[in-house]
């Protein structure tokens, strides 16, 4: 767990102090894929909440959530309509059902935990 905190506040200090700037043609890629990613990381955190926490089906998920979140996008620029709405939509939903779930089970383990000591 330490490794993921301290690999994610490394992240983040290089992300604000690179000069790196995202064309604004690729903002709905990135977007997507940000997104995509949060919901698989989200999805991994209620996992091993839950105790059936699997790296190989957290790792696909990352990486196939991602591609596939662009590839809808680039096939709606392709088509001309604005597909990545829905991949938005899909995934915002499944990041806030996976956090209902997780906030459901701390409270239910802390009242547990709570009951027995």
């Amino acid at each position: 767990m330490w490794l993921a905190a301290l690999s994610l506040i490394v992240g983040l200090v290089l992300g604000f102090l690179s000069e790196i700037r995202i064309p604004p043609e690729y903002s709905n890629y990135l977007s997507i894929a940000v997104l995509a990613a949060l919901d698989t990381i989200v999805g991994g955190v209620k996992a091993h909440v839950k105790g059936d926490f699997d790296d190989k089906v957290f790792i696909t998920g990352f990486f196939f959530n991602i591609v596939l979140a662009a590839g809808l996008a680039f096939l709606g620029v392709y088509l001309g309509i604005d597909l990545y709405l829905a991949a938005i939509f899909a995934f915002g939903v499944r990041l806030f059902n996976n956090i209902a779930v997780i906030r459901r089970l701390v409270i239910s383990k802390w009242d547990n935990a709570r009951k027995n000591s």
